[in-house]
């Protein structure tokens, strides 16, 4: 491989350090050098290609913790459960792993994924077969019969989409032992769920504190992480005892739950993304008004809480719940930063190490990505802009000039438009036609049309 010298950047290294006008050296894989010794490195050298980054910003490759890379966008839980197809989800979402690599994200955390098909994707991609980001795969998310936030979707056992049930220590423990053995890089456990006319507010625990030290203590004995989809103060508690790895969402914390977590220093990834996108835009797609203001009200009375977690030193990551209709691939990856700033009212520097050097983590590769430093692979990016200036312009991929992935150039080019295979999504009849929607009318049917019954 050529070896590649990008001189004269704005770099931003990940570390949360401020800029630097210097050049960076990549020779193979890896970054070898940066500043003077990049440049002294790079004299001479007959087989070096060169990008002149005069007035662009050189920084790492976003990583997005939380992709659902599998789910192909759905508008629903049905759609997600009930319109996939094993052998597609599996074409179609190395598609959309292309669609991420190109939008600037060099590595995902995709912790559960429909038919486990995460994966085979990730096999694929490190063999060279397909191109993507650098993916650490769980498999089926663990629930109990109580359900997730799929609500009564979700079976008294055995699998649904993305999750499996699991009852009793037999059970947990073999699953566990099961994903391991099939490569899965993380356990997920959905330990909060939707109970329909529980008189608690919001998602309930569905977990025992000695059911999730269970899949815990399985999981770390064979050297595996796991992490939890979890909202409310005493399920994060338990996650916390239990000495579960990661935390998503951890919202609804209290005090007690806000002293464990900053004890443990257990990482935490609130994923808001879905909530400010809904929040912010969810007039423009129809969505409930109450919905909007549930889910803008969830960031609100949450980011203060986090905030003081971060600053006690608890390391905060960042995911965006891509893969949902509301958080289509290649759009959103940078939102959570804008989140990030926003509302927890970070500086973009710490809110581009979150996505950066602390996201490693989420890959399980702390020390290897995530930084613009000798030793750690080129995972790199080129932008036409500054974004300690102006953080959205992560978001802009025609600012995008280079993406580089273990030093190789990613090619850019869009795919051309795709349709949907049929019976991919859920048909509608549209919104609900009452008599009141026709002015009191009923419109006659056309003679020569059938009526058919859905």
């Amino acid at each position: 491989m050529t070896a590649t010298l990008i001189a004269h950047g704005r770099v931003i290294d990940g570390t949360g350090a401020a800029p630097r006008h210097e050049s960076v050296l990549i020779d193979g894989e890896r970054i070898v050098a940066t500043g003077a010794a990049a440049d002294a490195g790079a004299a001479g050298r007959a087989d070096l290609r060169r990008i002149d980054a005069t007035g662009l910003t050189v920084m790492p490759g976003l990583i997005d913790g939380h992709c659902h890379i599998s789910f192909d966008e759905p508008n629903s839980n049905d759609e997600l459960f009930f319109h996939r197809r094993h052998g597609l989800a599996a074409i179609v979402a190395a598609q959309n792993a292309r669609k991420v690599l190109q939008a600037g994200v060099t590595g995902i955390q995709d912790a559960d994924s429909i038919f486990e098909i995460g994966i085979d994707l990730r096999d694929a991609i490190e063999a060279g077969i397909v191109p993507g980001p650098r993916i650490a795969s769980g498999a089926y998310a663990l629930w109990t019969s109580v359900g997730g936030t799929a609500g009564r979707l979700i079976p008294d056992r055995g699998v649904m989409g993305y999750g499996k049930v699991v009852s009793g220590p037999g059970e947990i423990v073999g699953e566990v032992r099961r994903q391991i053995k099939n490569g899965a890089d993380w356990i997920k456990v959905h330990v909060t769920g939707l109970v329909p006319r529980h008189p608690l507010r919001g998602e309930v625990k569905s977990w025992t504190r000695d059911e999730l030290k269970l899949v815990c203590d399985t999981a770390h004995e064979l050297g595996i992480p796991v992490v939890g989809h979890v909202r409310g103060a005493d399920s994060i508690i338990d996650c916390v005892a239990a000495g579960m790895d990661l935390i998503l969402h951890a919202t609804l914390m209290d005090e007690p739950a806000l002293e464990a977590i900053v004890r443990s220093k257990t990482p935490l990834m609130p994923v808001f993304t879905f909530q400010a996108n809904l929040a912010d835009y969810g007039a423009a797609i129809g969505a409930d008004p109450m919905v909007r203001e549930m889910f803008r009200r969830e960031i609100a009375d949450s980011a203060q809480m986090i905030r003081r977690a971060y600053d006690a030193g608890v390391p905060l990551l960042s995911g965006s719940e891509s893969g949902f209709s509301i958080t289509p691939y290649g759009d959103w990856h940078y939102r959570e930063l804008e989140v990030y700033v926003r509302d927890l009212g970070l500086t973009p520097l710490q809110a581009i190490q979150c996505a950066t050097q602390a996201n490693a983590f989420a890959l399980r590769l702390p020390g290897q990505v995530g930084e613009i430093v000798a030793g750690r692979l080129a995972d790199v990016l080129v932008i036409d802009g500054d974004p300690t200036r102006d953080i959205t312009v992560l978001g802009d991929r025609t600012r995008l000039r280079h993406v580089l992935l273990g030093g190789r150039e990613v090619d850019l080019t869009p795919a051309p438009p795709r349709g949907d295979p049929p019976g991919w999504r859920v048909s509608t009849y549209g919104a609900r036609l009452g008599r009141e929607v026709a002015g009191g009318r009923a419109a006659a049917p056309h003679a020569a049309t059938p009526i058919h019954e859905p």
